[in-house]
């Protein structure tokens, strides 16, 4: 649905913010640490899809609005085991996705990382998360979702696990749209190759090009809910990750100097506070998820 009473717009905005209350309130109770999001940074998410920059001059030197937390997460750990953040991310992705009416210049991510855990803790995890607010907002948002004519469904674990060779020899790529569209709960792929996802995912050391990474589908045609996995962590993969990538090690110079020092194993992942509100409550379009929404494009929003 599109938002175009009062009444619905205050339910979203409801529906919101219980969302965010639910989940830290879940990851508190799995002894969770929230730490305050970074801004502004040297170094932040390379990204592998195009995004236009966002650097500013700071004292001289070239810094960076945050694309994801993705860098600062693991470095986090080695001060708390197990963080969580709601950071507001700025990607300035081409016009032409405003259409998909999944994307937004700026966004918030509620962002997590583990020590020492794997691939299968965070999914497991993901999956009590999703649904623990799933059903929070269905008890403590009933007039909210009847005010948009939203039914929730609470999906039960473990969700599927769906291999990306396999969805995308049925599927073709990009294959997010028609997947989500066909399934009727939320379901993992897994598996992803390396050349399609980022440095610091790591490479499975059995299977060389598939990295222990995995993105949660919605369904519904809601499409990516969250994506993250484990991490590389030794120096000498980072390193050799980003030669393979073509990536010059200057742009991560700060990041390789802690590196080099030692950072502990991780997994984790991030999930848009935004989509999951858009598929909460029903919405065609994720503008009308959060006031003041800036679809990429758009040079008119404040």
């Amino acid at each position: 649905m599109r938002v175009t009473t009062e009444s619905a717009r205050v339910a979203v905005l409801r529906i919101k913010s219980e969302i965010v209350r639910v989940a830290g309130e879940y990851l508190r109770e799995q002894g969770f640490v929230e730490i305050l999001p970074v801004l502004l940074s040297p170094i932040t998410d390379p990204l592998h899809h195009e995004t236009y920059g966002g650097s500013v001059d700071y004292y001289g030197k070239p810094y960076q609005l945050t694309k994801s937390m993705i860098l600062h997460k693991q470095l986090a750990l080695r001060t708390l085991p197990r963080i969580f953040c709601l950071s507001p991310n700025v990607r300035m992705e081409p016009a032409e996705r405003a259409s998909f009416g999944r994307y937004l210049a700026e966004f918030v991510q509620l962002d997590l990382e583990v020590r020492d855990a794997t691939r299968d803790d965070v999914i497991a995890l993901g999956e009590g998360l999703i649904i623990h607010v799933l059903r929070g907002v269905t008890e403590r948002c009933a007039e909210e979702l009847r005010t948009l004519g939203r039914e929730l469904r609470v999906p039960t674990a473990p969700f599927d696990r769906i291999p990306f060779a396999d969805a995308a020899a049925r599927l073709g790529e990009p294959f997010d749209d028609a997947l989500s569209a066909e399934l009727d709960a939320p379901a993992w792929v897994v598996d992803f190759p390396r050349s399609v996802r980022e440095f610091y995912d790591r490479e499975d050391p059995d299977r060389p090009e598939i990295l222990l990474d995995m993105d949660l589908v919605y369904p519904e045609g809601y499409g990516e809910a969250l994506s993250g996995g484990e991490r590389e962590y030794e120096v000498e993969r980072i390193l050799d990750r980003l030669d393979r990538d073509g990536i010059a090690h200057e742009r991560f110079s700060v990041y390789l100097k802690h590196a080099d020092s030692g950072l502990p194993r991780s997994a984790g992942f991030g999930i848009g506070v935004e989509r999951l509100t858009r598929f909460i409550a029903g919405l065609d379009r994720i503008e009308d998820a959060r006031l003041f929404a800036k679809s990429p494009g758009d040079c008119h929003a404040i």
